[in-house]
């Protein structure tokens, strides 16, 4: 089977590898979408600061095969699978640090989400992290649920309420996502930034109260002047350390900036500490999500709330994984790219008749 793997700096090669053996606890899901991020696009072209190397956590597809011991999911299931589950009982466990979990990495999908079938290991089966989707739901708008899982989970750490400003740096895919969410919480004011002008057009078909170019000199004065004195909150959904370092300049006093683009390693950033404790900034991170946080996306994303279809703008197929890289480095015309299987069924929903010739044996011959 083909599987995207970085063969080196900038270089995103398909190779056939084996197929993977199938545990007793394990599915097997045969991949029919799955989107690019900004860490995957990091991994490939920057200097990653997390451990894994893996392309494609955001993958979704239809169960083709399931261990002895696997009750509640079957051949035919249409499933998102999350590639990394905490253990739920250790000490970051029990005080909500799922991500910090040092079991969270040791299950991946092998060999990764950007392969044409991979095995969901039975930790992460047995621990939520399989979600099945709604029949009415597509393949290209589920493979939005990672994503914006990792968006909830950093906004449970922002305090705020119903009329209350944000600023959000990056308008790309994620960024719209926050923009979103801002827009569900009942934000009043939402400024997006970003030094891609198709991206600052994107972000002003969601009606927020501005877009501004990110290299635009008055961008700081025209947010304080707009709020009053700054914003409640700064999302930063970039790795730019100048957009950090412009997050806090533009957060009212007692405000938050939440760190949520992956920096590259060795970031180093000069700020004025004694500026940030006597307006009493708090600077927050927020790492990856937890299956909470994907049931949450799920249900957003099912009943619309967060449209996230509408930020998909292109499609690869897996044999092209290196151009639709280099697409998404660019971000040139783009917002979200996916890469989809050709075999996969056009709109990504599927209808009963469908899914009764899909079948519904548990246990295929192996």
């Amino acid at each position: 089977m083909k599987t995207a793997v970085v063969a080196g700096p900038s270089v995103v090669e398909i190779r056939e590898t084996k197929r993977p053996e199938l545990g007793p606890d394990d599915i097997m899901v045969k991949m029919h979408a799955c989107g690019i991020c900004g860490s995957d696009v990091e991994k490939v072209f920057g200097r990653y600061g997390q451990p894994s190397m893996r392309l494609g956590h955001e993958p979704v597809g239809i169960i083709t095969g399931v261990g002895d011991s696997v009750l509640e999911f079957s051949v035919g299931d249409r499933v998102f699978a999350h590639h990394h589950v905490p253990c739920y009982s250790c000490h970051y466990c029990n005080h909500g640090r799922e991500t910090m979990c040092p079991r969270y990495y040791e299950a991946n999908l092998n060999p990764c989400g950007l392969s044409e079938e991979f095995v969901v290991p039975g930790w992460n089966v047995k621990r939520g992290g399989v979600l099945k989707l709604p029949d009415s739901l597509t393949f290209e708008a589920a493979t939005m649920i990672e994503p914006l899982a990792c968006c909830i989970r950093s906004w449970k750490k922002i305090p705020h309420q119903k009329g209350d400003s944000v600023a959000v740096y990056g308008a790309g895919p994620t960024g719209m996502m926050h923009a979103m969410l801002a827009k569900a919480y009942g934000f009043e004011e939402i400024f997006c930034l970003d030094v891609n002008p198709f991206r600052v057009d994107f972000a002003k078909r969601l009606e927020v109260t501005a877009a501004i170019r990110a290299d635009d000199p008055r961008r700081r004065e025209t947010v304080i002047s707009s709020t009053g004195g700054g914003v409640d909150a700064a999302v930063v959904a970039t790795s730019s350390i100048a957009a950090l370092q412009d997050a806090v300049g533009v957060t009212r006093r007692g405000g938050t900036v939440m760190m949520f683009g992956v920096p590259s390693a060795s970031s180093r950033i000069n700020l004025d500490l004694a500026d940030v404790y006597s307006r009493e900034i708090t600077i927050s991170t927020s790492y990856a999500a937890a299956d909470d946080d994907t049931r949450m996306a799920l249900e957003m994303i099912a009943d619309s709330r967060i449209p996230v279809h509408t930020l998909i703008t292109h499609r690869y197929q897996l044999q092209d994984s290196q151009s639709a890289f280099d697409h998404a480095r660019t971000g040139d015309g783009a917002m979200k790219i996916i890469i989809t299987d050709s075999a996969a069924i056009p709109d990504g929903a599927i209808t009963q008749e469908q899914k009764t010739k899909t079948g519904s044996a548990s246990h295929p011959a192996q």
